[in-house]
């Protein structure tokens, strides 16, 4: 007895936890099925033959809707909008007919789009009950001893459902529920109970009249446990030494659990019944590296079952090691100044996911920055103190670095601030000094006027001196106040040309030899070749593809030589291609080996370049008689690869082609390379300041930098120098370079990175930026797998088609400057993969292609898509073009825009049961044409997307656009209150006046596709009140009216009404009849002509102040007596309603007079006044001509003058040079005789 009471223990908390379990199953999915997807039945007045009279319910489960919605078969849509909220709508149909017929469901409006669809009804021909459908209440197959529920919706009410199971003729059960839904219950479930099932239903007052079989449900008894899942908190990926918890959940209730790790046996952690109700996990403290594994949870069990236990998902728990510490430095000092800003540095010799700046004095101060700079500013000394910053990658972004070196920020304090103030007065001193400079070279160049030579002299020394010291003063304050990072302008060569051979003999290709050169500029005019340097072969002009071929048929040995080539552009000629050397008739070329500088412990390429294409490569090292490497036909060059650089690896390497079948001929082995590890600076921080796809003619500016200080950059494109900078010695933070590519050519583009040193070491060479030029080749296309809109956490697959085989191709996205993703393909299309896109994914994309082998010359960008990461399709906007209000007869075009490209449109009109459809248009416009409208057009229409991919996505309608006919009612009357032309601010009332009551009415304005406004007025008139009105109210408006009982049948346009909205009337237009020329005895009217009615209009003259006519009709009679009617006339107008207001004046309008006696007195008046201009002028000529001989004579008497001034000067000065030479004072030269001496001018 002892022995079986702990089995009869077991059995019972074993048939426990099994009832726990089976009574989650039952309940879990019945709440889900409740909360979400809506009911859908039939009912009748006719019990005994319901299809003669069929009404279809949609209920929602849990809350009143505002919209409703049936479909069949999948396209043909009806649509409720009850007038005020409810949980259910009927949709009536009528009597069953075979266009009835077809699988019907229904939708129902939420807060976030439309709910799932109900339960698939269908509707056969008349005479036959609706086929039930049948299914299970739980989500995995049932275990032994549990209770199933298996449920049978009949579609109808009051009917008498029947079970059967196969092999039995009679029904198992029946029920007769109040409902539409019978529920049948298998108790304790054993393998006796398994079998296929169907449910057949029947009317009960006529049992003869069954429904056609349910689809068959095989029910079968679990053999298996459900699955477990573990989840790792925080994260599956663990810094050494943190903790971690591992979440194991399964859905079966009291059942223990038991964690194990991969390769153990024995569980490493238990959890009973008690611990996982109180929600623990399994915890590891402190973890390292030999905690790192793969672990699994299984149930514990504590009685004997055969029921078998799943396989469980896995967690692979990763611990690692805190990445190294970066560097920290500031820019331009760790000193603050004040009002300057300080940038902090954070470097590493690797990409990063994210930096980090943290500040010790403050425990909440954070930043984070994506390229490792932040900018502290120094307001009022809050900005010193101590920093330091630490990084994360993206392969472990949960894991931050080691902190770097901490570095202090001080402020200008005690002896610092007065070194700031002396800096300033000294500035301020030295403005003043420079001031007072420029006065005495003033004052210098003043005096020099009346001082004698050598005074004179002396004092332009002084000036010259003084100059001196004021460009070198200004020359001191720009080297204090100028930058410290140096930009330097690359000076691009024009590109270097390539030079490769061709044969129609692969197995002996010196029998027939074509040398090709091509160019990446596609400005070449000509090629040159030149062998040995001095010796012109030929010249070849540039076809359309910039190449040329320079045949040397069969080798001979007057080819033997070194050949390169030249491209010519209009005024410069580029650098040599790279020299292809001919060593022999029967050898082919030598080849060329190249590589980058080898770094310990990491992968080295050498280049190997061959000329021949179809060719096999060798590379040997000094010292070892075989290859140590070989690759077959790769093309024209090929890459050796040393996965891991080591002392064992240095030495001398060369590379040899050789035809690609045996017997192999070779080339000549190529120049040695010496491959040597040299200890080396970390790499720098090398990137554009904008995107490195860029347009022609753009401008470019490449950022090299290293914590370092005082070093030099050098600049590389291809492995080729380009540019250098030299040492910055003023700067004493983290060094920088900046070089500049003012205007981009075609022939820019390539791989560019950046190195630095020192006297001692060369660092490592940077991550290499690819710089693509691109509108040189066609552009791509993009689209989107499986479609633009994707759920969030799924895959999307942009496939970029191009042009050209063998490109290289760059996805890029709005905002972002570095490309997302490269690929290179050996046709003409990529494939990039979004993975698992979240919201940040959504934004347009695009593409480009480019050539990898001529300076990276790529398309045009492709048209970008846009990609949208949302569960629910952007809604739509339907519209009407020219108007959704149509005259009968007429064209109008319905378009269904959106945002989302690819994909097809629905349009549907309501209480229609057909759409008219779309399909694949892959632009963002959906065109639905209307010809011929007539009255069966009216009504309100909706459209909505259509994929043409499966997608989960929520669908949501457009706006509800409704579509008017007018002509089939007399027009209606449209007036202003006050009036057609009223003040910005004011109230206007527009009063439509229609024929018919019970009308509703439409106003319209000239210009706007949808009306602006309806009215449904007790009466035959609507007031449409325009408070407040604007300038842009300004316009023509027409209203028109419909009857309730004809909705969208609407009248005829009223007559226009013209609404200026304006503190002053828009001016008149002002003519003359017969014409603008007054003839002989003749009058001539003047036509003043205003916009609006029940005016007055005033005439105005140049020249007379006051008005000269008024007028009511606006014609004006101008007679020329005397020729007073010529001139210049204008007209304006005032309302009588406000006669304070007077318009702009007309556009002037001259009249002339004619040939008669008024125009020859005009005439005759005009020649004596042009004489006696004439006769003015020539008399003034006679008087300056005159003056002008005198002029001669004046200037001898001035020169006279001072040259006795001048002469004094030189006698003093031979007094000075001759002593014992008398001189004769000024005062005694002017008393006696003058000396006239040649005074040069």
């Amino acid at each position: 007895m002892t022995l079986d009471r702990p089995g009869k223990g077991a059995t019972m908390l074993w048939k426990f936890t099994l009832l726990l379990f089976c009574i989650r199953l039952s309940l879990g999915m019945t709440s889900v099925a409740i909360q979400s997807q809506p009911e859908l039945w039939i009912e009748t007045n006719y019990p005994q033959a319901p299809w003669e009279n069929i009404t279809l319910w949609c209920k929602s489960p849990s809350r009143i809707s505002s919209k409703f919605l049936l479909l069949k078969d999948k396209t043909q849509m009806t649509w409720i909008r009850p007038s005020y909220k409810t949980f259910q709508v009927s949709f009536p149909i009528g009597a069953l007919t075979e266009s009835n017929t077809g699988l019907y469901r229904c939708c129902y409006w939420k807060e976030t789009g439309w709910s799932e669809p109900s339960k698939v009804l269908e509707l056969k021909a008349p005479g036959q009950l609706p086929k039930p459908i049948f299914w299970i209440q739980a989500e995995t197959s049932p275990l032994p001893g549990c209770n199933v529920n298996i449920l049978c919706h009949g579609w109808l009410q009051d009917l008498v459902f029947m079970l059967f199971k196969e092999g039995y003729a009679e029904p198992v059960d029946y029920q007769v529920p109040t409902g539409t839904v019978a529920i049948f219950s298998i108790a304790n479930m054993t393998p006796e109970s398994e079998g296929v099932y169907i449910c057949r239903t029947h009317i009960q007052m006529l049992p003869t009249l069954w429904s056609e079989p349910s689809n068959p449900l095989k029910l079968i008894v679990a053999d298996t446990f459900p699955k477990t899942w573990l989840l790792a908190q925080p994260s599956p990926v663990v810094q050494m030494g943190q903790n971690v918890s591992l979440w194991c959940q399964g859905p079966v209730d009291g059942v223990g659990l038991a964690l194990y790790k991969k390769g153990e046996d024995k569980p490493l952690q238990l959890l009973d019944t008690t611990s996982i109700d109180d929600n623990e996990s399994f915890f590891l403290n402190n973890v390292t590296y030999s905690d790192a594994g793969i672990y699994s949870c299984h149930y514990l069990l504590s009685w004997k079952t055969s029921i078998r236990v799943t396989s469980h998902n896995t967690v692979e728990l990763v611990v690692v090691d805190k990445p190294s510490k970066p560097s920290l430095s500031a820019w331009p000092s760790t000193m603050c100044k004040p009002g300057k800003a300080i940038t902090l540095q954070c470097r590493v010799p690797y990409t990063v996911l994210e930096f980090s700046l943290e500040w010790e004095e403050r425990a909440t101060f954070q930043k984070f920055s994506v390229d490792g700079d932040f900018t502290i500013s120094n307001v009022e000394g809050k900005g010193t103190g101590t920093y330091s910053c630490s990084y994360r990658r993206e392969a472990h972004a949960n894991i931050w670095s080691h902190r770097s070196e901490p570095l202090k920020l001080m402020g200008p304090a005690g002896f610092l601030i007065w070194n700031y103030v002396l800096n300033e007065a000294i500035r301020l001193s030295l403005i003043i000094q420079l001031v007072a400079l420029l006065l005495v070279v003033l004052w210098i160049r003043w005096k020099c006027r009346r001082l004698r030579i050598r005074e004179a002299w002396l004092l332009g020394t002084a000036q010259g001196v003084t100059m001196l010291f004021i460009v070198t003063a200004l020359l001191c304050c720009g080297l204090c106040n100028g930058v410290l990072t140096e930009e330097t302008e690359i000076i691009m060569p024009t590109p270097k040309p390539e030079l490769w051979a061709e044969t129609n003999f692969p197995l002996a290709p010196w029998k027939n030899l074509t040398l090709w050169c091509r160019s990446p500029s596609s400005s070449t005019k000509e090629f040159v070749l030149l062998k040995d340097g001095t010796g012109w072969i030929a010249t070849r002009p540039a076809s359309e593809q910039v190449r040329a071929a320079f045949p040397l048929g069969a080798l001979t040995q007057s080819h033997i030589g070194s050949y390169h080539c030249h491209s010519w552009e209009e005024m410069a000629v580029s650098e040599p291609s790279e020299a292809l050397e001919l060593v022999g008739t029967d050898i082919l070329p030598k080849p060329v080996i190249s590589a980058s500088p080898p770094i310990r412990g990491q992968e080295l390429q050498i280049w190997c370049k061959g000329w021949l294409a179809g060719m096999g490569f060798a590379l040997y090292k000094d010292g070892v008689q075989e290859p140590v490497q070989q690759l077959g036909a790769v093309g024209r060059e090929a890459f050796f690869t040393i996965q891991r650089m080591e002392d064992k690896d240095e030495g001398n390497y060369s590379c040899r082609t050789h035809t690609e079948k045996h017997p192999f001929k070779w080339s000549e082995p190529s120049e040695p390379l010496e491959l040597v590890i040299k200890e080396m600076y970390p790499k720098p921080f090398f990137k554009t300041w904008a995107s490195p796809v860029v347009t022609p003619g753009a401008r470019v500016t490449f950022n090299c930098s290293t914590p370092h200080q005082r070093v030099s950059f050098i600049l590389y494109k291809d492995g080729s120098e380009i540019a250098s900078s030299d040492k910055s010695w003023a700067n004493p933070g983290a060094s920088a370079a900046h070089f500049l590519i003012i205007s981009v050519g075609i022939g820019d583009g390539g791989n560019y990175s950046c190195r630095y040193y020192d006297f001692a070491f060369w660092s490592e060479p940077s991550d290499p930026v690819e710089l693509v030029v691109t509108e040189f080749y066609p552009k791509p296309t993009l689209l989107a797998q499986p479609g633009p809109v994707v759920l969030p956490g799924k895959n999307v697959t942009l496939r970029c088609q191009g042009a050209f085989q063998g490109m290289r191709f760059a996805l890029l996205q709005e905002g972002t400057l570095v490309p997302l993703q490269f690929q290179s393909t050996p046709g003409n299309s990529a494939e990039f993969l979004l993975h698992t896109v979240g919201a940040e994914d959504s934004g347009n994309y695009s593409c480009v292609y480019y050539e990898t082998t001529m300076s990276n010359r790529g398309s045009h960008l492709s048209k970008s898509i846009m990609i949208w990461v949302t569960d629910t399709f952007p809604k739509p906007w339907l519209f009407a073009e020219p108007s959704s209000v149509v005259p009968m007869g007429q064209n109008v075009t319905l378009w269904c825009q959106g945002p989302v490209h690819g994909v097809g449109y629905i349009l549907h009109k309501e209480r229609e049961a057909t759409s008219m459809q779309l399909w694949g248009s892959t632009s963002n416009d959906g065109a639905f044409p209307i010809t011929n409208i007539s009255g069966a057009s009216i009504g309100r229409y909706s459209c909505c997307y259509h994929p043409d991919w499966t997608s989960p996505i929520k669908i949501q309608p457009s706006n509800t656009l409704e579509l008017i006919v007018t002509g089939l009612l007399p027009k209606p009357s449209l007036l202003a209150q006050p009036g057609p032309m009223v003040a910005p601010g004011e109230n206007m009332t527009l009063q439509c006046q229609g024929e018919l009551p019970d009308s509703t009415f439409v106003l319209l304005k000239e210009g706007t596709q949808e009306p602006l406004e309806q009215q449904r007025p007790s009466g035959y008139r609507a007031d449409f009140r325009m408070p407040a009105v604007r300038g842009e109210d300004s316009g023509i408006y027409s209203c028109i009216y419909y009857l309730d009982s004809a909705p969208f049948a609407a009248s005829n346009h009223s007559d226009s009404l013209k609404i200026w909205v304006t503190d002053k009337p828009p001016k008149p237009s002002l003519s003359a009849w017969p014409s603008t020329m007054f003839k002989l005895g003749k009058d001539i009217t003047l036509q003043c002509r205003g916009p609006l009615p029940g005016v007055e209009f005033v005439l105005e003259h140049d020249g007379e102040e006051a008005p000269q006519q008024f007028s009511e009709d606006g014609d004006f009679v101008i007679n020329n007596v005397e020729g007073k009617g010529i001139g210049n006339y204008s007209c304006s107008y005032r309302l009588q309603a406000y006669p304070d207001i007077w318009s702009e004046p007309s556009d002037l309008l001259e009249l002339v007079g004619a040939a008669g006696p008024a125009a020859q007195e005009c005439t005759v008046g005009n020649i004596v006044r042009s004489s006696l201009i004439v006769v003015v002028v020539v008399a003034l000529g006679v008087v300056l001509a005159i003056e002008w001989k005198k002029w001669p004579r004046l200037r001898t008497r001035d020169s006279e003058t001072d040259g006795r001034d001048q002469t004094i000067a030189l006698e003093e000065c031979n007094q000075e040079g001759e002593p014992g030479t008398s001189t004769n004072s000024p005062s005694s030269i002017s008393q006696g005789t003058s000396v006239e001496l040649p005074v040069p001018i």
